[in-house]
């Protein structure tokens, strides 16, 4: 099963690390978590701190320790396709999560979610798109859910992704059955 996935972070520095971590089936199903920073997590941004809106001392009070984060995501996401939509930082914040834990730092992978981007319109479509078809289905897409701001939250940018997604399949679909000629993808 697809899942979308996103990390909010200490910062965007190269000692940052990761404060929370949600993600979303797409079937819905979800779950978020704050991670209380390890020892050697001391690495802050205030201006981060602004976006996301969360304090360095609730994530010492209400996060969760490390360790069991990391644990949790590889028993809910290892069996399954995760995407994110910053795969360099995301995947190095999964890195810093699964070492402070003593986990392999390569136990799990994330795909882009172009790539999801791509199934989805293949989905609705029944073919693969056009490299331009893609591109304005995923903009017609991003227009459609414009009126939803960025939370700069784990588990809303998460279902933002999941949204999207669902979005460009949508639209796909709608184009294949508005093209004279072309059958609409069966089971869809």
């Amino acid at each position: 099963m697809r899942a979308f996935l996103d990390f909010e972070a200490s910062s965007l520095a190269d000692d940052s690390y990761p404060i929370e971590v949600g993600w979303v089936f797409e079937d819905g199903s979800e779950e978020t978590h704050l991670i209380r920073p390890a020892s050697g997590w001391t690495d802050w941004a205030e201006d981060a701190a602004v976006l996301h809106g969360l304090a360095r001392d609730r994530l010492e009070a209400e996060g969760e320790p490390h360790g069991a984060v990391a644990r949790r995501v590889l028993e809910s996401l290892g069996p399954h396709t995760v995407y994110v939509s910053a795969p360099t930082w995301d995947g190095k914040w999964l890195s810093v999560l699964l070492r402070a834990a003593g986990l392999p730092r390569h136990a799990m992978r994330f795909r882009p979610t172009a790539e999801a981007h791509a199934e989805a319109a293949a989905l609705g479509l029944g073919r693969e798109a056009e490299p331009q078809e893609l591109e304005a289905l995923t903009a017609a897409a991003r227009r459609s859910l414009a009126a939803e701001p960025v939370a700069h939250r784990a588990l809303a940018d998460a279902r933002h992704e999941l949204a999207l997604w669902k979005e460009i399949s949508r639209l796909a679909r709608a184009r294949a059955s508005a093209i004279p000629g072309q059958d609409r993808p069966a089971g869809r």
